[in-house]
């Protein structure tokens, strides 16, 4: 066998110089070739015909000594084997790569969860400015911030740095059932909602390939099927007198926040809504008439609620350490919001802190008000304006009266007898 026609060693590799010949293999690695460079770089290379193009190839394995001779001769049987099936190895590793690219380029310009919210809140829900004219969203300013609260809480806070292609039914059903573990089940069934309106916005849009399909709604179909309850139960539950005044007992030791229980004071002695309690500003509190204007409210009418003695005591004292809201967030100086009575209510029995009742919510203490204000003998239509219940029927339409004054009267006997439990 002549030099030529013996296999190339790793001697001869590390001895070849730039300029050199080409090495060349032989036997059944004959068109392995290793080429030295200007710089030195020493590379394996495939030299074949290609089966496509019948023109000849040169397709690069690697770099020695990275790649040793033993590891780029395995390499060129694979090679020569995808050849024998009539594939081109260098058309082949074209196309790999260029997906790949394609696959990274994809993957880079892709949204978020979040990204896809922002599009979902800016360009759809809320107020926007297009030049100098302002574009309605397609919610009212309340339900605009109602709608970003909703959907940042929770869909934001777990899923909003994945891509928004790549969420699962899984994931989404996931986020629900952690929502509904901690008793928010009114919640859970928003997230869902707005996070599936929000992938139809961006479908819509054609964000997604025409294949994607909309995990939000996969999920609602899981549950359904599943029979899991994302809306309310109606409540039946009023504190007992007795309990009320463990309740009451318990309250300033509890762990509530500081702003939590004057939340949940305040709402015992008004019978508002904690939701409507937790946006209260000061604007709208007039401490020398006793009453709190009430704008914003569920049944969209404002209503004047009478304060009685022991809440404006309080409330003289309370602005005297509070800004613009009465019930501010520490961090924010915004208005806590509502549902964050009831994680920490939740949070309190996962933890074995809670009050040792029958399970009881914060909307419970409002329902334990009008229970209450019934069997110390108040008329059912003052009952019901206190609550602030719109009237249906013909006495809505004729009976405009407002109860004002009697509100006032039958709120501070509740009071009273709330001091005296």
């Amino acid at each position: 066998m002549t030099k030529s026609q013996q296999p190339i060693s790793s001697a001869q590799i590390k001895a070849l110089r730039s300029g050199d010949k080409d090495l060349a293999d032989t036997g059944e690695n004959r068109g392995l070739r290793v080429h030295c460079g200007a710089g030195g770089t020493k590379s394996f290379y495939y030299r074949y015909t290609s089966p496509l193009s019948k023109k000849l190839v040169q397709l690069q394995i690697g770099h020695f000594p990275e790649l040793s001779l033993a590891e780029a001769r395995l390499a060129l049987q694979d090679l020569k084997s995808q050849r024998k099936k009539g594939v081109c190895p260098a058309f082949e590793q074209k196309r790999k790569l260029a997906l790949k690219a394609r696959e990274e380029r994809a993957l880079s310009t892709s949204m978020t969860v979040k990204q896809l919210v922002d599009l979902y809140l800016t360009q759809h829900i809320e107020d926007r400015r297009v030049g100098k004219k302002v574009v309605p969203g397609a919610r009212k300013r309340k339900g605009q911030a109602e709608t970003r609260r909703t959907l940042y809480g929770d869909a934001v806070r777990v899923l909003g740095n994945f891509p928004a292609e790549s969420i699962t039914r899984r994931q989404v059903v996931n986020l629900v059932m952690d929502i509904v573990k901690r008793g928010s089940n009114v919640q859970a069934g928003n997230v869902l909602r707005e996070l599936c309106a929000a992938y139809e916005y961006g479908i819509g849009l054609e964000k997604f390939d025409e294949s994607f399909a909309n995990p939000a709604f996969l999920a609602k179909n899981s549950l359904r099927q599943a029979k899991i309850k994302l809306t309310s139960n109606r409540g039946r539950r009023v504190l007992s007198d007795q309990e009320l005044a463990r309740f009451l007992q318990w309250l300033p030791g509890s762990v509530f926040t500081p702003t939590q229980k004057n939340v949940l004071r305040f709402t015992l002695w008004t019978a508002c809504r904690t939701g409507e309690v937790c946006n209260a500003r000061w604007a709208d509190i007039d401490l020398e008439q006793g009453a709190w204007h009430l704008r914003e409210t569920k049944t969209g009418v404002e209503r004047y609620v009478q304060l009685p003695r022991q809440a404006i005591e309080f409330l003289k004292q309370l602005k005297l350490t509070t800004g613009e809201y009465l019930f501010p967030s520490q961090k924010t100086g915004r208005p806590i919001q509502q549902k964050t009575l009831t994680e920490q209510a939740w949070r309190l029995r996962e933890t074995g802190r809670m009050l040792d009742i029958d399970h009881w919510s914060p909307h419970d203490l409002r329902r334990t008000v009008r229970t209450g204000l019934s069997r110390l003998g108040c008329p059912s239509e003052v009952a019901e304006a206190i609550l602030g219940h719109s009237r249906s029927g013909i006495e809505g339409t004729y009976d405009l009266h407002g109860y004002e004054r009697e509100s006032r009267v039958w709120l501070q006997k509740w009071a009273d007898r709330l001091e005296r439990i």
